[in-house]
């Protein structure tokens, strides 16, 4: 069994122009989304998720959403940090998912629309219509979904192989 988290990076600023795309941090209310899913993921049903292996784009935005999400373990997870996550696209998402070792069962994936949105529907299976929808209709900025691979090894991970368990927003999370 893999589980594969696929999670947005936090709403950025931009209220400095200027700032290159990669280097934009992220804005208040960013910080406060970062906030209430790290909260989620502290008191989910199941626990906090661990995982084997955290793969994050090098976007300031995505780095600060990993920075976030840190304190949840007290000794953190092996991290891989990559420019070539920034912007993927679903394919080259995949491809480097799929070299990814045995012993990462679990996997956190910080990254970029659309590739995620588009990496989201393309491995998942056509079971949970629902959650397909709510992909489709908007991956907004800090959304995670939670795909659950029936394989041991991720070579295997094949288009629509994959069982979309979880989507949730930090809109849908705020008491607002």
């Amino acid at each position: 069994m893999r589980t594969l988290f696929l999670l947005r990076h936090m709403k950025s600023s931009w209220d400095d122009e200027s700032v290159p795309d990669h280097d934009r941090p992220l804005a208040i209310r960013g910080e406060r989304a970062l906030a209430t899913m790290a909260e989620y993921l502290r008191r989910r049903k199941g626990g906090t998720p661990r995982p084997d292996l955290i793969l994050c784009s090098t976007a300031a935005r995505t780095r600060a959403t990993l920075a976030g999400l840190l304190p949840l373990w007290r000794d953190p997870p092996p991290m891989s940090v990559d420019r070539a996550f920034y912007m993927a696209s679903a394919p080259v998402l995949a491809e480097r998912l799929r070299a990814l070792p045995d012993t990462a069962g679990t996997v956190l994936l910080i990254g970029h629309n659309p590739g995620l949105e588009d990496l989201a529907l393309t491995l998942a299976g056509r079971e949970e219509a629902r959650l397909r929808t709510r992909i489709t209709e908007k991956y907004p900025t800090g959304a995670l979904a939670r795909l659950e691979f029936a394989i041991d090894d991720w070579a295997d991970m094949a288009a629509g192989g994959g069982r979309l368990a979880e989507f949730v927003t930090p809109r849908e999370l705020s008491p607002s």
